[in-house]
């Protein structure tokens, strides 16, 4: 049976989708893609704003109106936080505690349907071609971080990290599958600790050792980190980059650069905190790029505020920027603020920080001009256009023309000119004539 994943939100859910396409994979049912024909629909939703929320049921819409004999199931946080809402939509729904026994649930309903039809499927081999190059490695979930505006800590409650042992193993696997890059990721990946390998010398292994673990016992190419707060990085941490294999790329969390802003959404550090780690990072790893969030129109954020968050922005030097416009989140201590920015205002402010991003992310791409920097391809732009498409270490999306294929290999590129998703570039021959 065919079956189709579609999977809103962050790394985290990106990982669990990967993780259980692999599971329907080896259980002989055929991947397609969300917008192929299929028996089975699975979303994997998000509800860290409103438009998520309506995203997702717009998909579910879609999938019912494709194939209205499909089976189609919601799962992931928005399944979490209001079973009922979705279950209009889809024929099961399935929350995150649930999640993992989602094989389990569609083989036997699948059965009681029409039976598992027989036929050729994909191979789990082929799955990287499938989803993607780079593969998504959960290593924790859950959070507990007191954020007024966050509703992740009510659908994703427990948090808890997986076995390191378990963690390299999946990592050895992907690299035999033929992954070149592997993410780390998690709702928050520097938690991150184990006390099951070190338990013989009586202490825990955190993320620095996990990420030493993987490098030392593992032939995977590239390492990458999903996010990271200000406070789980030090110098010893920051040190693992002297290995090439790490992405020189870290996503950095500000959501505001106004300290008011800051504590009325109590995050854990000060604007201070934020630039002293966003320079020692810098000190310490030549080229790297930091990308962050910003969230605009928080309940009650002032004009001045708005500015502050600007102004610090602007002088950051962020790699990038992913903007969005507050989001009032049921049962949240932020919803019921007062105060509520107008709609009008937010769209405004969203824009002007959204032509800030751009702005900040053609400047860090300058920087390389005539370079020539690594690059792990992921496929053509569209079939037969020669045109592929891949990112740098540090996170630069690059163009560049070749007769042969490209995907998932990683090759040498001199960057030549910007273009308004990163940079075009032109492959070097290792091996001409």
């Amino acid at each position: 049976m065919k079956v189709a994943f579609y999977t809103l939100g962050c790394k985290l859910n990106q990982a669990e989708t990967e993780s259980l396409a692999n599971r329907f994979s080896e259980a002989r049912f055929q991947l397609v893609s969300p917008g192929e024909g299929a028996d089975i629909y699975i979303a994997n939703t998000c509800t860290v704003t409103h438009i998520a929320d309506r995203k997702s049921r717009h998909w579910l819409r879609l999938a019912r109106r494709r194939n209205p004999q499909a089976l189609i199931i919601a799962t992931g946080c928005y399944a979490q936080r209001n079973r009922q809402e979705l279950a209009q939509l889809a024929d099961f729904v399935v929350d995150n505690k649930e999640k993992e026994h989602l094989l389990a649930l569609t083989q036997t309903l699948a059965f009681e349907r029409r039976g598992l039809g027989g036929g050729e499927t994909k191979q789990s081999q082929m799955l990287a071609a499938t989803i993607r190059t780079r593969s998504l490695t959960k290593i924790q979930d859950g959070c507990h971080s007191p954020c007024t505006y966050c509703i992740v800590p009510k659908v994703r409650p427990h948090e808890y990290s997986l076995p390191a042992s378990q963690i390299i193993g999946e990592v050895k696997q992907k690299v035999a599958l033929g992954y070149k890059e592997v993410v780390l990721t998690g709702t928050k990946v520097g938690s991150y600790k184990d006390t099951v390998l070190s338990a013989s010398e009586g202490s825990s292994t955190d993320l620095r050792d996990l990420v030493q673990h993987i490098l030392h016992d593992t032939g995977i190419e590239r390492l990458r980190l999903s996010s990271l707060q200000p406070s789980e990085t030090s110098p010893e941490f920051l040190a693992l980059w002297q290995d090439e294999r790490l992405c020189r790329h870290f996503h950095l969390a500000l959501q505001s650069g106004s300290e008011t802003v800051l504590q009325r959404m109590k995050r854990s550090y000060s604007l201070d905190q934020y630039q002293r780690t966003v320079n020692l990072i810098k000190e310490m790893i030549p080229d790297v790029a930091i990308t962050t969030d910003i969230m605009v129109g928080f309940p009650s954020e002032s004009d001045e505020e708005f500015e502050q968050s600007y102004s610090f922005c602007q002088q950051a030097g962020f790699a990038n920027i992913h903007v969005f416009p507050f989001s009032p989140r049921p049962e949240t201590a932020a919803a019921k603020m007062p105060e509520q920015v107008k709609d009008k205002v937010k769209q405004e402010r969203n824009q002007r920080m959204l032509e800030l991003s751009r702005s900040s992310r053609r400047s860090f791409c300058e920087q390389f001009l005539g370079q020539t920097m690594p690059v792990l391809w992921e496929k053509e732009t569209s079939p037969g256009s020669g045109i592929y498409s891949g990112l740098t270490g540090n996170y630069i999306r690059v163009l560049a023309h070749s007769e042969k294929s490209l995907s998932n290999e990683i090759t040498p590129v001199k960057l030549v000119e910007f273009h308004n998703q990163g940079m075009w570039g032109e492959v070097i021959d290792e091996n001409p004539g």
